[in-house]
């Protein structure tokens, strides 16, 4: 099944956007009469026939609606740190989202080499990627946050900071995490956080962790935590 995006479904008539549009017709070559299925990246699946082929407006009708149920029993917030290559920070959002992460903060930390986030890049690939895992829930990115604010104002029912220790007592996050529970997991920059930083972390009751012996690159850590979090919950 293709999937395709149309954020502002509101009747029984919706036209697809000028990328999406040339995407179903001239590369997917649907033509009046196909029936396809499209997302609104609220939750919900819609099936639907094509009434205009036109390549870069394309119009369909709704034949039907469906809720899709959550993946996860839980919400799921990454907040890591930009990395110095943009790839790797893309590579990261891109494989997340297919992994069925709910929600990503750009986490500026003392250490963090680049602070600059193409937040319309980033949700170009959120979409992409939510269309690749057939998934119709748009996960959340948020554009760049200072840590000191993020940790201050963090709600989620548990929190934790995973960073490289030789701490033997430091407990790993498959040990600690609970199952079916709103949790946010904060990621540092290439050279990790700061003793200050975690310190600050503590303060406000985020629990420190070990994803494992390895030493992981930045965007590997927030794969292996969101992986780690999804077995918790199976």
């Amino acid at each position: 099944m293709d999937l395709f995006y149309a954020p502002h479904i509101t009747g029984s008539v919706c036209t697809l956007s000028v990328e999406e549009s040339i995407h179903c017709i001239k590369a997917m070559r649907f033509r009046k009469g196909d029936t396809i299925y499209l997302t609104d990246g609220k939750g919900y699946l819609y099936e639907a026939c094509i009434i205009d082929d036109t390549p870069n407006k394309c119009s369909l009708e709704i034949l039907s609606e469906q809720k899709q149920e959550a993946s996860f029993p839980y919400h799921l917030h990454l907040a890591v740190s930009p990395t110095k290559n943009t790839d790797r920070y893309e590579w990261f959002v891109e494989k997340s989202v297919e992994m069925g992460i709910a929600e990503i903060t750009a986490l500026i930390c003392d250490k963090t080499e680049r602070i600059n986030v193409k937040t319309s890049r980033i949700e170009r690939i959120v979409i992409a990627a939510m269309k690749q895992s057939l998934s119709c829930k748009q996960p959340l990115f948020n554009e760049k946050v200072a840590f000191q604010s993020l940790v201050e104002k963090a709600k989620e029912q548990q929190k934790f900071i995973a960073y490289c220790s030789t701490d033997k007592e430091l407990s790993l996050l498959k040990q600690v995490a609970k199952e079916k529970t709103d949790t946010l997991i904060l990621i540092g920059p290439e050279g990790d956080f700061t003793t200050e930083e975690v310190a600050l972390a503590q303060q406000h009751g985020f629990i420190p962790v070990s994803l494992g012996k390895a030493r992981l690159r930045t965007e590997t850590a927030a794969l292996v935590a969101c992986n780690t979090m999804h077995i918790i919950n199976q």
